[in-house]
Formats: structure tokens, sequence, C-alpha cells
């Protein structure tokens, strides 16, 4: 069985302050930053929200927005329309039901249009500080190599997760998993000779002799 303890420790060590790799500045920026992230690079959202946030600053703002023109201001990130509809229904549904702020909790922010388990835990943990674990496929890939998961579904997953790291870590344990599943163990040909997980991995196919 994998050393969840000993996972932590060396992955927390590698990266000591793991951040979210979107900007925001508020939990409003990175709820709006966090929908149009699906199917999207990170670095291409932030520069779409560069010129977004400074004209949207409210939900309000959101709720009102003009869909056509919010469209095409998002258009980069693909699946604008879409991710458009979601993000002005959502605010609207800030406003009426939550005065116009991002709620805390993840069955408040799940009954915002657009938003799952894995984008409330994103929020709860970078914009609000508590402590989660949000499953994206870098985690699912991940945890299921190292043997902390055995499933591909990301609610178990997470279950599993939350039952084995402790609770003070969760968020830290999250971001930082995420950015090694960005630049070591990666989808292909994961950089095995050089993770500091090697020895405690329980995946069959990581590349035998390197450690």
């Amino acid at each position: 069985m994998a050393d969840a303890k000993k996972i932590v420790e060396l992955l927390l060590k590698k990266y000591p302050d793991p951040r979210i790799a979107l900007y925001f500045s508020n939990p409003l920026e990175l709820l709006v930053a966090t929908i149009l992230s699906a199917q999207c690079t990170d670095a291409r959202v932030n520069e779409v929200t560069k010129t977004l946030f400074k004209k949207y600053k409210t939900a309000k703002d959101y709720a009102w927005a003009d869909l056509k023109t919010f469209e095409e201001e998002i258009r980069p990130t693909g699946f604008y329309k879409n991710k458009a509809k979601m993000i002005v229904a959502g605010c609207k549904k800030l406003v009426s039901d939550f005065k116009g702020k991002v709620p805390s909790t993840v069955d408040e922010l799940k009954t915002l249009p657009g938003v799952g388990r894995k984008t409330a835990n994103v929020i709860l943990g970078s914009a609000f500080g508590q402590q989660a674990i949000a499953v994206d496929t870098h985690v699912l890939r991940v945890s299921n190599r190292l043997g902390l998961a055995h499933s591909e579904n990301p609610d178990k997953v997470e279950g599993e997760l939350m039952r084995q790291i402790p609770k003070d870590k969760w968020t830290p344990f999250n971001l930082a998993l995420i950015l090694h599943g960005r630049e070591t163990c990666v989808a292909r040909n994961p950089k095995c000779g050089v993770c500091v997980l090697y020895k405690e991995c329980e995946w069959t196919e990581k590349c035998r002799g390197q450690k």
C-alpha cells in the first residue's frame, strides 16, 4: 500500500508553496477563470482574463453582460458559447440567491451552473483558504499511478485521498500533485528518472532502473 505520509512529505518538500496557475484576486475571478479553463490551457485563460477582469468586476457586471459580446471576449478559451451561458447564468444566481457573493461551501457552489465538485473544491481551496481536494486529470492520473487511488471516478478518488492525506494538508498536497503531474508525471513519457516519488510509486509501468 502506498505510503501517503511519505508521499505528502516528499511532494511538499519539492513544492513548498504550491499555487494554482490561474490568475485571480478574489473568489468571483477564480470562479470565472475555472469555468473558462475547461478544455483550455491556464496560460490562455490568463491572457483572456487579463482584459476581462478589468471590465467585469462584480457578479452584476457578468449577469447584465451582453451575451454575444461576452462570447467574443472569451472566444479564445474554446466552447465559448456554452461557457458564456454558464458564467452569465451563474452570476445571475449569485445576484439573486447570494447577494452577489460567491458562496463558500461545496453544496452552495454546486447550485451554480457549470460548477461541479472539482470546480467547487478549487474555489474553496485557493480562494477561501479551506482544505479541499479537487480531482482534475492530473490528480486522477498521478494518484492512481502512485497507488493512492484505485478508480477512474473523480468522486471516488477524492474520497480515497481524503481518507489518506492529513486534512490540514489537503489543499497544498492537491496543488503540489497537480504541479507534479504537469512537470514530471506527465501522461505520455513520464520523467520517472527525475521523480522525487519514484521509490514510493507503485505504478507497474514506471521506468525501471532509473533510480
